[in-house]
């Protein structure tokens, strides 16, 4: 049965009808006890969706459509090995990355949580000698920067866990280069000496065009400041192609593998987090490794209820498919997450950003919507006018800390103030008859209070998860990570389609390839007219 014509979604579309007339000061005024109905505590995080427009029936419906999607059975074919990357014909299994070194997991014959923990004390020992100086650069002195050379999932994830965990950095410092622009590696190696620099090159293949390129620059750099015997110890790999990597000049005992089971907006708790280990120490990687295990128990055997990934997708699905939201807000209240929305653009947009579903067929309903965000308060002096005041339905999720890394003056309240004011002003607004009482009490002119009265009304009704954590730790980190992984996944599930390939990135890696081919040429007379003649315009 198509999603459409599933009699939970037809009854979800009736029951949109009557909340898009429907205010959440109505909700919460027939209902002294929705607080209490529509939140849910796990551990040390604490979920408030009463600021959603459901209510008890809604919310029954959403549960009995996740039912009839068979979700419990897909959550169960992920952890189990099952090849749920059909298109790929890969299994999906960044949660046996984080598992225990116990009990068993077989795929194609290997216990996958072996094999995942042999790659990480690997890392651990390499880590642990980088960090108390037994292995130097060629000089004989101490690592004290690592740069991490990768792009995509290479790149956004252990570099929003790096951010977000500089409170506790007790090693080398860490910088990131994935853009291809040549200004991205100048800039970064201008302040970098080469006697205590260490290369991170991160590539599954070995053969990522923006990668390599970075890659090979770098290489350069460090062999015109010292030799070429230097690139043996100031450069590691977390790759596959063990070939290439040697070739290169990168060692064998520094080649830290990860596998096809592992899509790259999923890697982070692979060997691709090994410049997070080098920074904070393997015991920190594993507490966040063991954070992220924690939520994936919660999200495989809470009951669906009372699962915090599962109602927030189901939230999310209500607001995307039928109170009609384009677009949905990361907005953290904590500056160590400031590259918290970056990362779930890539985990998000480019899982859920399909048109295809499971059975090859193109669908006639919206898919993932469009991510977006930046930490508060910064971004209630950006674009938060628009959440308030603007045209567009923006559903958004407020993630905030009970206690603060950096507990300074009254930084702390003053930020969480604003964290509570916020969700709150926009649901429930400012009406047009306070407006019209504040501006008498002002004494304005009745000319005046006519004139203003509208700019400064503010209609509420504008929907928001808060997500309060009691600290901001690696393990309090990775748990949150994985609670947004497996929300994408639900919603994935849901809307019948593949959460975890990415063909969208391809087309335009291959033209691009033609393209710069074509530039030694200057032939380019197989593309449409715009195409030839931007080029010309760039060669000539």
């Amino acid at each position: 049965m198509s999603l459409k014509s599933k009699p939970e979604w037809k009854n979800l579309q009736d029951l949109s009808i009557k909340f898009k007339e429907t205010h959440l000061k109505t909700l919460f005024q027939n209902d002294p006890s929705r607080f209490g109905q529509f939140s849910l505590r796990h551990e040390d995080f604490f979920l408030d969706y009463s600021k959603n427009l459901v209510d008890k029936e809604v919310f029954a419906e959403l549960l009995k459509l996740a039912e009839s999607c068979d979700l419990k059975s897909a959550i169960s074919d992920m952890f189990n090995a099952k090849r749920i990357n059909h298109t790929e014909g890969r299994a999906v299994l960044h949660t046996a990355l984080r598992h225990p070194n116990e009990g068993t997991l077989l795929f194609e014959g290997d216990n996958v949580y072996e094999q995942v923990h042999e790659v990480l004390d690997s890392m651990s020992k390499f880590s642990k000698k980088i960090r108390n100086g037994d292995l130097q650069g060629q000089s004989g002195k101490n690592i004290t920067d690592v740069v991490n050379i990768g792009i995509g999932g290479s790149d956004l994830g252990p570099k929003m866990v790096y951010e977000g965990l500089l409170h506790y950095l007790n090693g080398p410092k860490v910088h990131f280069v994935s853009n291809v622009d040549g200004t991205h590696i100048t800039e970064t190696l201008k302040h970098l000496d080469p006697n205590t620099t260490l290369f991170l090159v991160a590539s599954k293949t070995f053969t990522t065009q923006e990668t390599m390129t970075n890659a090979a620059s770098a290489r350069q750099w460090l062999v015109q400041a010292l030799n070429e015997d230097a690139v043996a110890y100031h450069f590691a790999a977390m790759s596959t192609n063990v070939e290439a990597v040697t070739q290169f000049g990168i060692s064998k005992d520094r080649i830290f593998p990860f596998w096809d089971f592992v899509g790259g907006r999923y890697s982070l708790w692979s060997a691709i987090g090994l410049p997070l280990m080098l920074a904070f120490g393997p015991d920190r990687f594993h507490e966040l490794l063991s954070g992220a295990h924690s939520m994936d128990n919660h999200f495989k055997l809470t009951e669906f209820s009372q699962n915090l990934p599962v109602i927030m997708a189901l939230i999310g699905i209500w607001n995307n498919n039928f109170l009609d939201a384009d677009s949905h807000a990361l907005l953290p209240y904590d500056q160590y997450l400031h590259r918290f929305a970056a990362h779930f653009q890539q985990v998000d947009m480019e899982s859920n950003g399909k048109s295809v579903d499971n059975q090859g067929n193109f669908i006639d309903y919206q898919t993932g919507p469009i991510i977006w965000g930046e930490p508060g308060t910064n971004g209630q002096h950006a674009f938060y006018q628009l959440i308030h005041q603007g045209t567009k339905f923006i559903p958004s999720d407020f993630i905030g800390f009970k206690s603060s890394l950096n507990d300074i003056s009254d930084h702390h309240p003053k930020l969480m103030a604003n964290f509570f004011a916020q969700t709150e002003a926009l649901a429930f607004g400012l009406s047009t008859d306070k407006v019209v009482s504040q501006l008498k009490e002002q004494n304005l002119s009745s000319e005046e209070i006519d004139r203003l009265k509208h700019h400064k009304t503010f209609a509420g009704n504008k929907v928001s998860n808060t997500l309060l954590i009691d600290r901001l730790t690696p393990h309090s980190l990775g748990a949150l990570i994985a609670l947004y992984e497996h929300k994408v996944y639900v919603q994935g599930v849901i809307w019948n389609i593949n959460p975890f390939d990415q063909w969208g990135v391809e087309l335009g890696k291959k033209l691009a390839k033609t393209i710069l081919e074509e530039m030694n040429t200057k032939d380019f007379s197989k593309h449409d007219s715009s195409t030839q003649g931007l080029l010309n315009e760039f060669i000539n």
